[in-house]
């Protein structure tokens, strides 16, 4: 799987620009703050129908421009290539073509193109807040799985009406001191619940799969040392009881913690068990990495993770496109090599630099020269 073509109207910093592609790698080098990674955005976007920098599309657009556009021309197994155009409309709706069809919705596109992104922002993966891992997990499983992705926004929708209806109840209380019909409460539990299993039951299927493939590649990565662990953690298990593995099992544990964290719930006006507080805890031996391991030891197991989603993907069928933005000017020299190493034998490998010598020799093929938002083939 690859990108043989990508085209940008008003998207960031680009009025238009068209890119041609091929497998191999290709590096984007300029100076910073010249567009280099507007353009790999633009194709993550096209996987995941979301951007690893921001969190709306309203950045998207370029300044003046009412929408912005993408198109992607990927090409699949066999060799059957796939146009894939978006139009980004900040407070309406995005619109998407498959072949020029019109027929399509832009969650139709999750699936046609699949990457796997390195970038700074990665060290939040071990040193953010559970959020970040959440989303990370999240992430990977409608890359797997893209029906997951309406199980996600399901799950979503029924929190903030649950949460409403809490805030509700508890501003009512505070305020007035007044009772709140809360019949439909237990209804509400019964769809979260509901929604929120199988969300809870994929992750964990999924920390399972990445727990070996995550231990290989921090050994490439970083040589001898501690052996990484994750571990997921649900909000609705009791203390010390694992997360619940099947749908049944999670649907069940989740109503039960609903209802012993009702009265608090009811207090604080908020949802207190789901898998929206759930956490992916990642340790470095018997220490958690967060706030122990070293910027190195971080590093290294942030592009762990990626390696271990790319292994995943790759065994799913269809190799991901590898995006590496920035990232070998935040290493040092030793894992640097390391990660080219791992990554050069991808099918498509994009990468963005500062100045040439920022990647590695491992990494040889195409080069544009990116400056003052024009993007130039210089080999």
């Amino acid at each position: 799987m690859y990108v043989a073509h990508l085209s940008l109207a008003d998207f960031r910093s680009y009025a238009r620009a068209e890119v041609p592609l091929d497998t191999g790698v290709t590096a984007f080098v300029g100076p910073n703050g010249q567009g280099k990674t507007n353009l790999v955005e633009a194709v993550g976007y096209v996987a995941t129908m979301g951007s690893h920098r921001v969190a709306g599309d309203a950045p998207l657009v370029r300044l003046g421009a009412e929408r912005a556009v993408i198109r992607a021309a990927v090409v699949r197994e066999e060799g059957r290539q796939t146009l894939v155009e978006l139009e980004l409309n900040p407070g309406r709706a995005n619109r998407a073509r498959i072949n020029r069809s019109d027929n399509a919705r832009p969650r139709d596109i999750l699936g046609l193109l699949r990457t796997v992104l390195f970038a700074p922002e990665d060290l939040a993966l071990v040193k953010g807040d559970p959020g970040e891992r959440r989303r990370f997990l999240d992430e990977l499983l409608v890359a797997r799985a893209p029906r997951l992705a309406g199980v996600r926004q399901d799950y979503e929708r029924v929190l903030k009406q649950r949460n409403a209806l809490l805030k509700s109840a508890a501003g009512a209380r505070r305020s007035a001191g007044r009772a709140v019909d809360l019949s439909t409460l237990d209804v509400w539990d019964d769809h979260l619940a509901r929604a929120g299993a199988e969300l809870t039951a994929r992750r964990v299927e999924l920390t399972a799969a990445l727990r070996p493939l995550v231990r290989a590649a921090y050994a490439e990565l970083a040589g001898a040392g501690a052996e990484t662990v994750l571990e997921y953690r649900c909000s609705a298990a009791a203390e010390g009881e694992p997360a619940p593995p099947t749908p049944q099992q999670a649907y069940e544990t989740l109503l039960a913690a609903l209802g012993r964290v009702r009265k608090q719930e009811l207090e604080r006006g908020i949802t207190l068990a789901g898998p929206h507080r759930d956490e992916l805890t990642l340790r470095l031996g018997p220490l958690p990495a967060k706030g122990y391991a070293s910027h190195g030891e971080s590093w290294s197991f942030a592009l762990a993770l990626r390696l271990a989603s790319y292994e995943l993907l790759r065994a799913d069928g269809g190799e991901p496109v590898l995006v590496l933005d920035d990232v070998f000017a935040e290493l040092d020299a030793r894992r640097r090599e390391r990660l080219a190493a791992l990554v050069a034998p991808g099918e498509q490998v994009l990468v963005t630099a500062a100045v040439e010598e920022d990647v590695p020799k491992q990494l040889a093929g195409a080069r544009f020269a990116v400056t003052g938002g024009t993007v130039e083939k210089v080999r």
